[in-house]
């Protein structure tokens, strides 16, 4: 079982941890009656997303002994015009710098990533179409 708290501080601005035990802060915008001081929870979802995929790709490309210098991960999302305006697209782009890095290898990390190992992928999923693409930017 997973387990997290959530306290408010002040006004929107609020701070959770989970069972890693590090505080992240959260915030509304100004128009949603908070002062825009901290990312905001679906903010997070995305940047969770993120780091959960990235993560995946890094472990298996090192396994695979890809020179990779920079990965970035871009990640467009929309979202319904109604409450509560859950995402109902996604779009990941994987960006790579590196040596010779092999467009196989990435695919492969990329295709484990989306269909077996990041579960945020597969919890978003069931929402939303989350689509993906990547670039290999070899110096």
């Amino acid at each position: 079982m997973k387990n997290a708290i959530v306290r408010q501080v002040q006004g929107m601005a609020f701070t959770g941890k989970a069972d890693s035990n590090h505080w992240v802060m959260m915030d509304g915008s100004i128009k949603e009656g908070g002062a825009a001081a901290a990312t905001s929870p679906k903010e997070l979802v995305l940047l969770g997303l993120g780091g959960c995929t990235g993560m995946d790709i890094a472990s298996i490309l090192k396994k695979k002994r890809a020179r990779i210098s920079e990965f970035e991960i871009h990640i467009a999302a929309e979202e319904a015009d109604d409450f509560p305006r859950i995402f109902t697209k996604i779009h990941i782009e994987y960006v790579f710098h590196g040596e010779n890095i092999r467009p196989n290898d990435v695919e492969h990390a990329i295709k484990l990533s989306q269909t077996k190992y990041c579960s945020v992928t597969a919890m978003l999923r069931a929402s939303a179409v989350v689509s993906h693409s990547y670039r290999i930017e070899n110096h």
